[in-house]
Parts: structure tokens; sequence; C-alpha cells
């Protein structure tokens, strides 16, 4: 629905943001009401419009349906809360990075930070709670909370379980498209190593998938 919002802009549009299952638009009403006078309010024409949007949209519109993969470094001292997951889950800890890896996810929607992803589900079997209270968390870090994992696209306060850390830079404010992943991709991790890792790095500042 947001991507036929965005094919088919009315004046007046300001925005519109996905959630779970939601989808906020954001309008301005007097624009709405000068460019096309509707003869009942404001909001009966753009829930009108909302209503189009929901039964002509795709759902195949994700422009990109392709697996984004992206390396995590799963080693000391990049994964915190690896082992305490692990006796949590009573798996070894290879265990939980096969189960973290073998999945493919589907990003559902960006929130918390600019380009911090949802993404799940988790398999069940490492699926644990967040912690009690928060804690500094480094830029790349990925971590589950419940049946959902995501990365850290900044250094950040955060309770989630840290297993590993991607090199990948998540959001880039002065890049052409600052946040690079969107609701509707899928995306699937990969285990590197600590040397690997900092190959990745080396490499650039800024690594594309």
């Amino acid at each position: 629905m947001q991507q036929w919002l965005q094919q088919h802009r009315f004046q007046g549009l300001l925005d519109s943001v996905t959630g779970y299952c939601s989808l906020t638009v954001y309008y301005d009403p007097f624009i709405v009401h000068k460019n096309y006078a509707p003869a009942g309010t404001v909001f009966n024409w753009v829930r009108d419009r909302l209503q189009q949007a929901y039964t002509q949209a795709q759902p195949s519109a994700v422009e990109n349906n392709n697996i984004i993969r992206i390396p995590v470094c799963y080693e000391a001292p990049f994964s915190p809360d690896l082992v305490n997951l692990a006796q949590q889950a009573r798996l070894s800890t290879a265990e939980v990075v096969t189960l973290h890896t073998n999945t493919i996810y589907n990003v559902y929607m960006n929130g918390f930070l600019p380009g911090f992803s949802y993404m799940g589900a988790v398999n069940p079997q490492i699926a644990v709670p967040r912690k009690s209270r928060p804690e500094p968390v480094a830029a790349g870090s990925v971590g589950i909370a419940g049946s959902q994992t995501g990365i850290y696209p900044l250094n950040s306060p955060g309770g989630w379980q840290i297993i590993g850390r991607t090199p990948l830079k998540i959001f880039d404010p002065f890049a052409d498209e600052p946040v690079r992943l969107r609701a509707g991709n899928k995306v699937q991790f990969y285990p590197i190593t600590v040397k690997e890792f900092g190959e990745w790095q080396s490499q650039s500042s800024n690594p594309a998938y």
C-alpha cells in the first residue's frame, strides 16, 4: 500500500510510514481540500484513497525480492551475550549461530533508530527475552529479542541480546540511500571470522552488499 501511494501520490501527501501491521499516512488537509474539493470531509477522501490502495496494491510490489546476505562475526569480542543466550536456550554457541544463519528473515519495519530493521522470525529455539535494562551497544551489533533479530545502525543503548557484529554500515546519512534495509526485503546472515571482519572494514568504510 505504501508503494502504491508513492506511485499514485496526491497533492497534500506528506509521508507514509509502515509498521508491522499498519500504515500511517501524514497529509495536509488544507492542501487536499484546495486541490480536490471533496464533497465530504477530507478525512473521508483520504480514507477512500487508502481503500483504493488496499484493493489495487500488489503483494509482490517490493522492488527487490533478492536475499540480502550480511556477514556477521559471532566471535568475541563482538558477541558479548552469545554464551548466555546459548545457556538459556540449552544449546552450544555453534548451534545458536547455525540456527541464526539458517533462517531467511523478513524485514518488517524500520524504527527505534534510523535504519534499525525489525526482522523475523528467529528459530523458536533461540527466541529469548530482551535484557531487563539497556546497555551500551556498538554500531553493527546483531541482536535477538523475542522472535525478532536486528542490527544496531548506530552506537546506542539497547536491550537486545548481542550475538555478533557486522562490518557493514547499515545507516549512512550521507549516502544516496541512507537506509540499507527496507520493509519487504529478505535477509540472511552468514558467519565470518575476526580476521575477515577486519578485512571487510579495511576494504571500504562503507562496503556494499
